[in-house]
């Protein structure tokens, strides 16, 4: 998988873990998204199973990291700008894995989710 692939699914998992204000304004970069994200790839591209344990830790630290509307936002703009470039997400695995890694986030992770919405 290239890492041009790894950075777009990297930031299509960000969309289901936080969502807000434009990236210009947040201090989470596309990059961290890409760091903390980066393990969830091959689960997000699979049929299921277990979420690997590395998955779950980037999910936590990711959420624990965007505690500001303008960090949640500039996630979800990361994630949508590059969720269109990868083929092969599976959207039903992406919107249940915060849930799975004991992340809880109070609306649907899909790439048609208005990142300006997101509080």
């Amino acid at each position: 998988m290239s890492s041009s692939m790894s950075l777009k699914l990297a930031c299509i998992v960000v969309l289901c873990l936080v969502v807000g204000a434009p990236l210009a304004q947040g201090t989470i970069t596309c990059s961290a998204v890409t760091s903390s994200l980066s393990p969830c790839i091959a689960y997000l591209r699979s049929s299921g199973g277990k979420v690997p344990t590395a998955c779950c830790n980037g999910v936590r630290n990711l959420n624990n990291a965007a505690q500001s509307t303008p960090d949640r936002q500039a996630a979800c703009n990361c994630i949508k700008s590059a969720s269109g470039s990868i083929p092969g997400i599976n959207y039903g695995l992406a919107s249940s894995l915060p849930g799975m890694c004991g992340v809880s986030i109070p609306y649907k992770i899909s790439p048609s989710t208005d990142c300006k919405s997101v509080k």
